[in-house]
């Protein structure tokens, strides 16, 4: 019998929190983390989107060492914090018999760009001499894997996957086949993103993607709902330790879950659209629970990639009918974007550490500024509240530009 995939750690910093724990009470009070863009001044830089779900509080010098700290990207910052919690909780030792039996899969969407494009600026209004000759390694998008290797000496397989909003979940998902396959013994994975730059909110609201509800954004991201109109950007990063059931359970760490399956697949469809049926997503959702070993009637939640914008919404809804039938009005889904707002890459992570937590604590995040129901969304979207319920397998959906579509089942650990 294959031994299974454990979660035996997990950390994230992200617009709820800078911790597990700290994120994972907010996100069951219903708590928003959007609110006015303090990175920089958005109406001086003529810009139409003026809120996002920033972190909040985040001092890096707090968790690393200052001046690593400022030749690194505020991603790669994040995604070393959030590995260091990860570490940490599942009580891994890295040594040099087992360094290069050690994986590091840190993916992200777009990489450092903060750093690039500070240095664009300063390239054209001061020359390339004052270019900081740190900017390949800040703005590369695998810095984030990088700098946490060299961080933590771990010596194996060490990269990034780069598949736009399911980076994240793509990442995760590559590190499960390695560890099947005995490439490597335990990994750290998961993903960091950070956008919200005046390029990057520019650039995803000329796509018509995001909301623009400046002046009262209480009731925004709407994710499902009718009168939904657009994501709110997001940023952070969320990481999780994974091993083989075996080593974890020999060396007595605390298993919190079993990854237990993941699915990939390509509309082939449209650059930024998703298929209008949502078939890329109903084979990954299918691909997944095949992966575990799961039927249809197993799934207890799933957290949504839902996003808030009128195609993705109700595509996913489409999605999530074909590929569980009839059952598809009985399960629980949210989508917690309508509090972190979307993170791009690193979103898909995060969400898989909401569904080891709503497994262990028997409790479902809400889906809040729900208020209107649109007959083409029609499914049980958690509406404002979180909800207690028992669940032994949960989905988490992640869908991203270029029609790339990844699902992870998350087994309650027995």
């Amino acid at each position: 019998m294959q031994d299974r995939i454990v979660i035996t750690g997990m950390g994230t910093v992200n617009p709820l929190g800078l911790s597990v724990s700290e994120s994972w009470a907010n996100v069951i009070a219903g708590k928003s983390g959007v609110g006015p863009i303090t990175l920089f001044d958005s109406r001086a830089a003529k810009l139409h989107v003026h809120i996002a779900a920033e972190v909040k509080n985040f001092k890096p010098e707090n968790y690393m060492d200052a001046r690593e700290a400022r030749r690194r990207d505020r991603f790669e910052q994040f995604a070393v914090t959030a590995s260091k919690e990860a570490i940490e909780r599942s009580g891994l030792q890295v040594t040099e018999a087992n360094a290069g039996r050690i994986g590091v899969i840190i993916s992200s969407a777009i990489g450092g760009l903060h750093s690039l494009q500070e240095a664009i600026l300063t390239n054209y209004t001061e020359g390339p001499r004052k270019v900081s000759p740190f900017l390949i390694p800040m703005l590369m998008a695998n810095g984030g894997a990088g700098m946490t290797a060299i961080e933590f000496g771990i010596k194996g397989p060490c990269f990034s996957v780069a598949s736009a909003c399911a980076s994240g979940a793509y990442g995760i998902g590559t590190a499960l086949m390695m560890l099947r396959t005995g490439m490597i013994d335990a990994a750290v994975t998961g993903a960091a993103e950070t956008t919200i730059t005046t390029t990057g909110v520019a650039a995803f609201d000329r796509v018509g993607a995001m909301s623009r509800k400046n002046d009262d954004y209480s009731m925004t991201p709407q994710p499902f709902d009718k009168n939904r109109d657009g994501l709110v950007m997001g940023e952070g990063a969320a990481v999780i330790v994974l091993e083989r059931e075996s080593d974890a359970k020999k060396r007595g760490a605390n298993i919190l879950a079993e990854l237990a399956g993941y699915g990939a697949t390509a509309d082939a469809f449209h650059v930024t659209a998703p298929h209008e049926h949502g078939a890329g997503g109903a084979a990954a959702i299918r691909m997944a629970l095949e992966s575990a070993r799961a039927n249809v009637d197993e799934v207890g939640y799933i957290n949504a990639h839902g996003t808030g914008t009128a195609l993705n919404d109700q595509a996913e809804t489409r999605a999530i009918k074909t590929a569980l039938g009839d059952l598809a009005y009985k399960v629980p889904i949210s989508s917690t974007k309508s509090m972190t707002g979307h993170m791009m890459g690193a979103t898909g992570a995060l969400e898989v550490l909401f569904c080891v937590q709503a497994i262990r604590e028997g409790i479902l995040p809400p889906t809040i500024h729900y208020e209107t129901p649109d007959p083409e969304c029609d499914l049980d979207y958690i509406p404002n509240k979180a909800r207690e319920a028992k669940v032994s397998l949960a989905l988490s959906n992640a869908f991203g530009f270029g029609g790339h579509n990844a699902v992870l089942a998350i087994r309650k650990y027995t």
